[in-house]
């Protein structure tokens, strides 16, 4: 993937590559849709609206965070769009890979109690799956979760990843199969020399956290970043009956994915397969933020200054992408996006002013949801960083 990706208007077979293309796209789709003014309350529901006009996008949520607090949100739409329920402030919507942060945490908060060491190399913690492939052994789990330990973006085998999605043995079981795969796959640039989007990365990162701790993925979340920040909504898979729910082609997605066209397979969680409420999602915001000025809680400094710095040669951090300007706006700034082609999330973070926006809609871009949420998004972007410098 180069560094200049942009949002994709059209999905490739597996709809778990789509987070890739959303990673570095928001600067450059917000470029022209920003405007000035102050905006109160009251203003967020007619900018969702103008925004969702002239598409299919069911709903969209917004929230303003101001000085490290949420300072406005607004929802506007339906919760699936062959009924009438409309989408609540407090409904929970999944996240996609705007999560991979928050499995960075985690990794951290174990790095922290001396359970996990950033600069082992694979070798060291998976000595039996890496003598499979001897390239990746000195990959760590800095390269790992910052997309430069030269995996491909998912398994490559198509028939084998879909059989994940239908899979009854216990997530931590079907994990450990998934990474066995991967490793034996060649890698698409030498371990450790750049950016390659890879959620397989990610997965192994998990593999080896739940190797270390006996304790499955989903458990260390809860236990290490959702507790301690008090993100009481936050969970795993798609959301409830009653809560908002993905679409496709027009249509609501309820049944479970059965192949990667349809979504993701539940083991898939440490790459992105977190639904929560937008309020629990800025808990974790306001917690990076303020961390990268020594206040967080969740961390120590060094962490957050790991995770928010981009990695040499890379425009990813572990997992922000790192950006001296967004859309004409002072930097620096810390983004991602993020879908499994049933719904769309963006991020957007100003670490030194405590400002950011996190938008949401329970659709993709098949249905117009990059273009509502990005143009919700634009008109706040002025509101939250002074204008970047002219380039001379």
């Amino acid at each position: 993937m180069a560094t200049t990706a942009r949002c994709s208007s059209r999905w490739t077979r597996q709809a778990l590559n789509a987070s890739r293309h959303l990673f570095f796209g928001l600067s450059l789709a917000l470029g022209t849709t920003l405007s000035g003014g102050a905006l109160a309350q009251s203003d967020l529901d007619p900018i969702l609206a103008a925004a969702m006009e002239g598409t299919q996008t069911p709903a969209v949520a917004m929230l303003v965070i101001r000085d490290d607090k949420v300072a406005q949100q607004a929802v506007r739409g339906v919760r699936r769009n062959d009924g009438a329920v409309a989408a609540q402030s407090d409904d929970v919507w999944l996240i996609g890979s705007t999560g991979k942060p928050m499995t960075v945490a985690l990794i951290a908060r174990l790095a922290e109690q001396g359970v996990l060491d950033w600069d082992a190399p694979l070798s060291k913690m998976l000595p039996d799956l890496t003598v499979i492939n001897p390239a990746y052994g000195s990959v760590t789990l800095t390269q790992l979760l910052s997309h430069r330990a030269g995996l491909p973006e998912n398994l490559q085998d198509a028939a084998a990843l879909d059989a994940f999605f239908t899979d009854s043995r216990a997530l931590p079981v079907q994990r450990e199969a998934y990474i066995r795969a991967a490793l034996q796959e060649a890698p698409v640039n030498v371990p450790g020399s750049e950016f390659a989007y890879s959620n397989s990365g990610f997965l192994i990162a998990a593999v080896i956290a739940e190797r270390v701790t006996g304790t499955d993925f989903e458990t260390l979340m809860q236990r290490e970043v959702f507790k301690p920040l008090g993100m009481d909504s936050a969970g795993f898979g798609p959301t409830a009956a009653d809560q908002p729910q993905g679409h496709r082609a027009g249509k609501p997605v309820t049944t479970a994915p059965q192949k990667s066209d349809d979504g993701v397979p539940p083991m898939y969680t440490p790459a992105g397969n977190l639904h929560m409420r937008l309020q629990d999602m800025a808990k974790f915001a306001i917690d990076q933020m303020a961390g990268s000025r020594g206040k967080g809680k969740l961390l120590a400094p060094a962490s957050y200054r790991l995770m928010q710095t981009a990695q040499s040669g890379s425009p990813s951090a572990m997992d922000w992408g790192v950006q001296a300007s967004i859309a004409g706006r002072k930097g620096p700034v810390l983004t991602h996006g993020g879908s499994d082609g049933n719904w769309l999330a963006w991020v957007a973070l100003f670490p030194e002013t405590g400002n950011g926006v996190i938008a949401i809609a329970n659709a993709a871009d098949d249905m117009g949801a990059d273009k509502a949420t990005m143009g919700a998004m634009g008109p706040i972007f002025a509101e939250l960083a002074p204008p970047a410098a002219a380039k001379p």
